[in-house]
């Protein structure tokens, strides 16, 4: 299994949206960053857990990348 993940936030409005590059589909919104990435962070580890590898696009217009490790 890959060891890190890369994770894009954006601030939308008053939400933060967010979604993992390599892995589509794990996609979140939150209140704030914090509980972005903890929220990014689940879903990540229940997609890996449970395989899914359905394609999804997700375009929210000029993101900034940020790259955290996540698991």
């Amino acid at each position: 299994m890959k060891e890190t993940y890369t994770a894009v936030m954006k601030k939308s409005g008053d939400w933060w949206v967010g979604w993992i590059e390599e892995v589509p589909g794990v996609n979140c919104q939150e209140a704030t960053r914090v509980e972005l990435l903890r929220s990014l962070r689940v879903t990540l580890r229940e997609a890996l857990c449970h395989g899914i590898t359905r394609s999804t696009t997700f375009l929210l217009g000029r993101s900034a990348k940020i790259s955290e490790p996540l698991l």
